[in-house]
């Protein structure tokens, strides 16, 4: 199964939106006869790679073990069912590490299996296998994308200087580490005072990748200029507005981008909305990258599900901060936070934490 969660990371920039799964097929000698992870949508899931792998190897997979990652499928999407595949090609044992969360699987897969006389369990190294695709969780379960907010600040929690200036706080390798959880996302989002002040790309460009996220603008007004970095190819851009202007939004299509209006209050785009109309369209995981306001409105409104901050070993004394919201009047009131992870990379360090009362939802 270990072997099967590292084949299931392959899948990690390629199978969005769907789930990033491994397996490899055993004989009764426990000896490795196939494996695989799962494809580009629409191309073969992992069990499918597993069996083709074995027959590529000529080796006999009647009445062999296959681990794999989440419960195989059990409908007909954009490929047919791999819980069919197994049962055809005579497997005799299946151990899988989850259950599907899709309400079109949600464990009809293994009862077919078992209906049809494969001895089946569930349930072997469940949490690693969750944390590799907790956003298709998050998706399946609550309808929205799992967001994850990065930010590089100093070791006193300056993004920027009072100016603006924030290039570059973090040293390359933490950069290009970043560039590897934006690989991760469907979809990376930002707000418009980024998008004036720093002109980014939201590409991934540091690391190598076989898909480009979509990329997200929170712009209220449609500010976004038509010359903006981020709206040339590759991939897609996103706006969600509140406000309209049909000559603005006729500009930014023309440009490429697709608008999308969600008021919220205040005449501020609906950041909840704008979550379910993501998880609507497939994204599994938002990471963001934007500036102190943007991020203190998703915290304040309790939309983070963790927070990859990097920190470099600098002083900027004054400075915008990770994230603007309050003023807290108790200690208490203060969004508490558990370590996920702290590693250094390079000279940085790389901090995950999530928020200690968030909700659990991959719990059933």
């Amino acid at each position: 199964m270990r072997h099967a969660l590292a084949l299931s990371e392959r899948a990690i920039g390629l199978s969005d939106p769907n789930p990033r799964v491994g397996c490899v097929i055993t004989d009764s000698q426990g000896q490795v006869i196939g494996s695989g992870h799962t494809q580009r949508a629409g191309e073969a899931h992992a069990e499918v790679m597993a069996l083709r792998d074995a027959q590529a190897r000529g080796n006999d997979v009647k009445g062999a073990t296959a681990y794999v990652t989440m419960e195989p499928c059990s409908h007909h999407g954009r490929t047919p069912p791999c819980c069919d595949a197994l049962i055809h090609a005579g497997i005799g044992r299946l151990v899988a590490a989850l259950a599907d969360p899709n309400p079109q699987v949600a464990g009809q897969g293994l009862a077919r299996l078992r209906a049809a006389g494969i001895a089946t369990e569930c349930g072997l190294l469940d949490e690693p296998a969750r944390e590799v695709n907790i956003g298709f969780f998050s998706r399946m379960l609550r309808g929205r994308p799992f967001v994850r907010l990065k930010a590089a600040a100093s070791l006193d929690g300056r993004t920027a200087l009072p100016d603006g200036q924030s290039q570059w706080i973090t040293a390359e390798a933490a950069r290009r580490d970043g560039h590897a959880w934006r690989r991760r996302a469907g979809a990376v989002l930002t707000g418009i005072g980024t998008v004036r002040d720093d002109d980014p790309r939201l590409d991934v460009r540091l690391v190598e990748t076989q898909h480009q996220p979509l990329r997200v603008v929170v712009d209220s007004r449609l500010e976004t200029p038509v010359h903006a970095r981020l709206l040339a190819p590759p991939g897609q851009v996103l706006i969600y507005a509140a406000q309209a202007d049909p000559e603005r939004e006729a500009a930014l299509a023309a440009a490429g981008a697709e608008v999308v209006f969600k008021p919220g209050a205040g005449a501020k785009v609906d950041l909840q909305g704008m979550l379910l109309d993501l998880g609507a369209r497939g994204i599994n995981e938002l990471h963001v990258e934007a500036g102190h306001k943007l991020n203190g409105s998703l915290v304040k409104a309790g939309l983070v599900d963790e927070y990859l901050i990097y920190l470099a070993p600098k002083l900027l004394g004054l400075g915008r901060e990770i994230a603007a919201f309050g003023p807290l009047h108790r200690l208490d009131e203060a969004v508490e936070l558990r370590w996920r992870e702290i590693a250094q990379v390079g000279d940085d360090l790389r901090l995950l934490a999530r928020p200690k009362h968030g909700a659990d939802f991959w719990v059933d």
